[in-house]
């Protein structure tokens, strides 16, 4: 499986509770969750590990939507050994019955004598229901170790449960002087083919890719996941901002088996011949209602969305403090003066009015320079 793309964690702040082992395993738990960040979807990703005696004696992650969750398959491992071991998990164990039976119930059949929690699920439906149901069953429960990593795991899923709108990134490749394409729009290619390949990875983990008439016009782009290997994920909803529907009787974002979603004016009328999914959003002042525009794909169950557009759609995105982190290609080339900025419609005239942005991560991808960012006081 490759290196998925994650925030660099933070220590745990929960107290000293906890053993060293404890930290150890719930690591690995956290580890084995990520394994699900192309496949998970709309479901978070979980990991358990179960552990008796100070050995490993079962451990799994929740794999697919629909499939068994991870202390099903921790539990399928450890057999009889469960009984009076600790079970390690990400999340709230299940309460409900959905398409898999409640997690709970199964830790409890199996006899484990203690849980332990990186935190409560937000789901109404168990959200403490899971741990109330171990504890009437006799097992201590111990949560919120490690909770900060947990969070940073699943920021797309707790973003659309809480939030009620998906996890929003913004790709961009630019130049050293802070140019995203030529005069002409042309943008092929800023960035090195590394860097392309990098991209792919962080486009599997999202639920949806979304662009903008202009650039589907220019660009022409195909918005799908291409891997060199066998590496299994779920095609990503490709979501098209076309207000008049001038886009749909071209291009790429049509083809392949990636899904697609037109989003349109309400007074443009779909033509017959369209065979893609359409809805229509909002539009103020001649454009879209962007936070419309979130709210209807998190009632789709999107749980994290990454834009790939040009500057006037970024822009606007970035304007309405709706961008939860940027990612950059930083490529060693200059464009020049009169070629297009990264952003466009911030209107920033005095100092104290810029946008403050934090550094999360920085990484060499080939001839490129990766920065991972997260405007400043966005959670």
């Amino acid at each position: 499986m490759p290196d998925s793309p994650t925030h660099t964690h933070a220590s745990d702040a929960t107290g000293s509770g906890f053993s060293a082992l404890d930290h150890a395993m719930m690591a690995r738990a956290l580890r084995l969750a990520e394994r699900g960040a192309y496949t998970t979807r709309p479901n978070p990703m979980v990991g358990c590990v179960i552990v008796r005696d100070g050995e490993v004696v079962g451990e799994g992650y929740h794999e697919r939507a629909g499939g068994p969750h991870a202390e099903v398959f921790a539990l399928e491992g450890a057999r009889e050994r469960a009984k009076g071991a600790t079970a390690y998990v990400t999340l709230e164990p299940c309460s409900h019955t959905g398409k898999t039976g409640p997690c709970a119930e199964a830790l409890v059949a199996a006899g484990v004598a203690r849980v332990v929690g990186a935190m409560q699920d937000p789901n109404p439906k168990v959200s403490g229901s899971g741990y109330a149901k171990l504890r009437e069953a006799g097992i201590a429960v111990e949560g919120g170790l490690m909770e900060a990593q947990a969070r940073a795991l699943n920021r797309g899923f707790l973003s659309r449960i809480e939030r009620g709108r998906p996890w929003l990134r913004i790709k961009l490749a630019t130049s050293l002087d802070g140019r995203s394409a030529l005069a002409s729009g042309d943008s092929k290619w800023i960035s090195g083919e590394a860097a392309r390949r990098d991209v792919h990875h962080w486009r599997a983990r999202a639920g949806a890719l979304l662009t903008g008439a202009g650039t589907v016009l220019v660009d022409d782009p195909h918005l799908t996941v291409r891997f060199d290997d066998d590496t299994p994920f779920v095609p990503p909803l490709r979501v098209v901002l076309d207000p008049g529907l001038a886009t749909v009787a071209r291009g790429h974002i049509r083809q392949g088996d990636a899904p697609t979603l037109y989003l349109h004016a309400a007074d443009v009328k779909p033509p017959r011949a369209l065979d893609a999914e359409h809805a229509h959003v909002p539009v103020v002042g001649g454009r879209f209602d962007l936070r419309a525009v979130l709210e209807l794909l998190a009632g789709r169950g999107i749980n994290e969305v990454q834009v790939e557009a040009g500057a006037t759609l970024a822009g606007a995105f970035l304007a309405q403090g709706l961008v939860d982190e940027l990612l950059l290609y930083v490529a060693p080339v200059m464009l020049g003066a009169r070629a297009r900025p990264l952003f466009d419609g911030l209107h920033i005239d005095e100092m104290t009015d810029r946008l403050a942005l934090e550094i999360l991560e920085t990484r060499r991808i080939g001839e490129d320079v990766r920065v991972l960012l997260r405007p400043k006081g966005n959670g």
